[in-house]
């Protein structure tokens, strides 16, 4: 290596130029994530602390050492400027199915941990024309599941089918009759680790009834219930491009699985807006926002669409001055809709400021055709 490369540092080890262009961001994070601070020397990738620790599981295939504190070979040097994130991306991951959930630094430690060993250590994507498990048009396997009423988690047989477009799942691994059939067109399936108390647990929302219903599952196995994630949008994006043969996989990817724009507490009040205010769980997904007595709620107390802005729909900051805030919590929030008014009090002025963000960036995007009919519904069904 040229002295005059090795001579300017960027930290004591590592060269200025390794933190040019593809090699200044962790492999995993967009822009504008914080430098990384590690790199993989035998992978010739730049990752962030987080990411580090995921690499360490995976001594065989990544050696992990500092940008600052390790010292550094000068044929490692070498190796890290001769490939970085750009050239290692175009290899590993040069054949990953449209629909795969491909997760960032705000996802769970599952979600990251079996991306990244899906890339480096199982080599699932480096090779075109690849058969994916996740394609096979059928899953079946045993999930806990946890009770509606009792909060047990207990196994559960799911069985995921392309050709019927379904999710069932049954109580009995030989039940002949499933407890419940799962369309996949109004599924969602979001991980959500903290609020089930389990690192790999999956939350599945589905239509029943024209309301939401919550489903808690979780698998030991990382891989696995990552899997199922992946299977269950194949099995979407098929059932989409039936449905929608002209429709791009741009178009369509948006209404694969998804994760909630915003979950938390707020009071409310009744229609009537002289009943006291209580405190409830609220979850936003995408136009939907539904609120509970407890997060882990099979079903919700209620839901409210956001349609647009240019149809009815707003939300801005304070209460009207005929109502009567008896709660706690004082920062108001007042959505309006074609046929009612709703009034919510937040905890702290930057939760008001924060759930108003993403209420008017709702109202404010464009409706689709199929959210029309969902809006037309929820307005027939009086919700």
């Amino acid at each position: 290596i040229p002295l005059t490369f090795l001579s300017v540092c960027l930290y004591p080890f590592i060269p200025v130029t390794l933190s040019m262009s593809s090699y200044s961001i962790c492999s995993l994070h967009p822009p504008p994530s914080a430098d990384p601070s590690w790199g993989s020397c035998s992978l010739g990738v730049f990752i962030c602390l987080a990411c580090s620790g995921i690499h360490r599981n995976i001594p065989d295939v990544s050696k992990v050492k500092s940008l600052s504190l390790s010292h550094w070979e000068d044929h490692e040097v070498q190796f890290m400027a001769q490939n970085g994130n750009d050239l290692m991306k175009s290899k590993y991951e040069a054949a990953v199915p449209v629909y795969y959930y491909k997760p960032t630094h705000k996802d769970c430690q599952v979600l990251r941990e079996q991306w990244i060993r899906a890339k480096y250590e199982r080599k699932e994507f480096s090779e075109p024309g690849k058969n994916f498990t996740y394609e096979e048009g059928t899953r079946d396997g045993m999930l806990m599941k946890r009770g509606r009423d009792n909060g047990q988690f207990l196994s559960r047989r799911f069985v995921l089918s392309e050709r019927e477009g379904t999710l069932k799942y049954f109580t009995k691994y030989d039940a002949k009759e499933p407890k419940a059939v799962i369309k996949v067109d109004t599924m969602n399936a979001t991980f959500q680790p903290e609020k089930i108390g389990n690192p790999n647990g999956l939350q599945i929302t589905y239509l029943k009834d024209y309301s939401t219903r919550n489903m808690f599952v979780y698998h030991d196995s990382g891989k696995e219930i990552v899997d199922w994630l992946n299977s269950i949008r194949a099995v979407q994006l098929h059932y989409l491009k039936v449905a929608f043969p002209g429709a791009t996989d741009a178009e369509l990817l948006p209404r694969l699985t998804r994760n909630f724009l915003k979950e938390g507490y707020m009071e409310k009040t009744g229609p009537r807006q002289t009943e006291g205010f209580k405190k409830r769980w609220f979850t936003l997904d995408h136009r939907r926002l539904m609120y509970f007595k407890d997060p882990l709620d099979a079903f919700a107390k209620g839901e409210v669409f956001l349609g647009n802005k240019d149809h009815g729909y707003n939300a801005y900051p304070g209460l009207p001055a005929s109502a009567h805030c008896n709660g706690a919590w004082q920062h108001g929030i007042t959505i309006e809709t074609p046929d009612r008014c709703f009034l919510f009090t937040c905890e702290t002025e930057s939760d008001q400021q924060d759930w108003l963000k993403h209420f008017t960036d709702v109202m404010s995007a464009t409706m689709s055709p199929q959210e029309y009919t969902s809006e037309n519904e929820e307005l027939f069904n009086g919700h």
